[in-house]
């Protein structure tokens, strides 16, 4: 079989298709349902992922929180009131973190809430700034940098001063042609005097990451509500020690909390890690489901193939005898045949491929993050709608093959 060959059973293909246009899109349509539906899903949950890994720096570099709830819940009510009758993380906990966290480079002690609203003058925010309390080494912790004036001190948390740094969102909006430094704002109608302005830090999973004002955390625990667990969040010394520091943190909060030996933790570890390893593991079973539909609607269509290239064959009877009557080989007919299998899967994956590409990615442009082609999966696509023409196609191109060149010109 020459390259002459296979681009002449690939042409004659085409034409076949070219006049049976409605056959063919019909027989397309299971295909392009299959690949699109996995293609889809697997390019959204690319994205997110993507998303995760690229943007996901809130914790900071070598960093990891303690809480009294995990990152990412899992499970029915009955998992929800486990986490529930947990004790409360309190700050008296966190400062034994503090102290005793040889590792630690940095240690910060929050709480937080969302809905905020901030005003200066007749100017004010929308409903959705998020407030923070904490100690003064937050920035840190969470990896922000200070683009204008300063961050609070210690001095600052122990005194309960009312000072605030704000988010560069918040002073575009309250204050676009104004030097916040300095200035008092209403944090839900309570008075704060802004000493900085956070560095732009963007967006993450179609939110921002500048819309913020942090406070003092006792000023926040006396305006906002000081009866909630804090958040424990610690910056390693490196990378090297970060595993040692988890470690330490762990057993220094069992100790002061109590935990009896051999129980589990009454707290939660959260890192960058482990909050990729909980989506993957909420994504599993939606790849799994996906890939299971897809399969059987690349099954159906594979059966819908083969269904109409039987339907094709009988109407060319007559012209597969022409053919082997002017020297047309078995081997021939079978690789004419088989091609046009094989290009109308193909033709059904790219068409899937494309949509699954740009229905996936509207999570991305919703969301505002980096679109993402899955390359290996469109190739996966690629290679399963060439076996499904294939193996569909092949009983087809063998019956065409093998009729009689003399019954095929007396076939009416």
């Amino acid at each position: 079989m020459t390259y002459y060959d296979l681009s002449e059973s690939f042409y004659m293909a085409i034409d076949a298709l070219r006049a049976n246009k409605l056959r063919a899109v019909l027989t397309l349509l299971g295909v392009v349902i299959g690949v699109f539906s996995i293609i889809g899903v697997m390019t959204g949950i690319g994205v997110l992922q993507s998303s995760i890994e690229s943007s996901f720096n809130v914790l900071g570099a070598n960093s990891f929180v303690v809480q009294k709830y995990p990152a990412v819940r899992m499970g029915g009510p009955e998992s929800w009131w486990k986490y529930r009758n947990r004790k409360n993380i309190t700050v008296e906990m966190a400062r034994r973190v503090e102290q005793e966290a040889t590792y630690a480079k940095y240690v910060s002690i929050s709480a937080g809430r969302g809905g905020g609203v901030v005003k200066y003058r007749s100017a004010k925010t929308d409903p959705n700034v998020s407030i923070i309390g904490a100690t003064e080494n937050v920035l840190f912790t969470r990896n922000y940098d200070i683009g204008e004036g300063r961050m609070f001190s210690r001095q600052d948390v122990e005194y309960s001063r009312n000072v605030a740094v704000i988010g560069p969102q918040v002073a575009k909006r309250i204050m676009p042609n104004v030097d916040p430094i300095g200035k008092t704002i209403l944090i839900n109608n309570k008075p704060f005097t802004v000493i900085g302005v956070t560095a732009e830090k963007g967006g993450l999973f179609g939110g921002s990451q500048d819309n913020l004002v942090v406070i003092p955390l006792p000023q926040y625990q006396r305006y906002f509500g000081g009866r909630r667990s804090v958040t424990i969040e610690v910056a390693a010394m490196d990378k090297e020690s970060f595993d040692r520091a988890i470690d330490q943190v762990i057993g220094i909060l069992r100790k002061v909390r109590k935990v009896p030996p051999g129980e589990d933790n009454d707290f939660e570890i959260v890192t960058n890690e482990s909050i990729i390893g909980a989506v993957n593991d909420m994504t599993y079973y939606l790849r799994v489901g996906t890939a299971g539909v897809a399969g059987i609607a690349l099954l159906a269509a594979g059966i819908g193939i083969m269904n109409i290239m039987l339907v094709s064959v009988t109407e060319r009877i007559r012209e597969i005898g022409i053919r082997k009557s002017i020297g047309a080989r078995r081997n021939d007919i079978l690789v004419q045949f088989l091609a046009e299998a094989v290009v109308i899967c193909q033709i059904g994956g790219i068409i899937g491929i494309i949509l699954g590409i740009l229905g996936g990615n509207v999570v991305a442009i919703m969301l505002s993050i980096p679109v993402v082609v899955p390359v290996d999966w469109a190739i996966l696509g690629l290679v399963v709608c060439t076996v499904i023409g294939v193996v569909f196609g092949v009983y087809p191109a063998w019956k065409a093959a093998n009729l009689d060149p003399v019954e095929a010109l007396r076939y009416e």
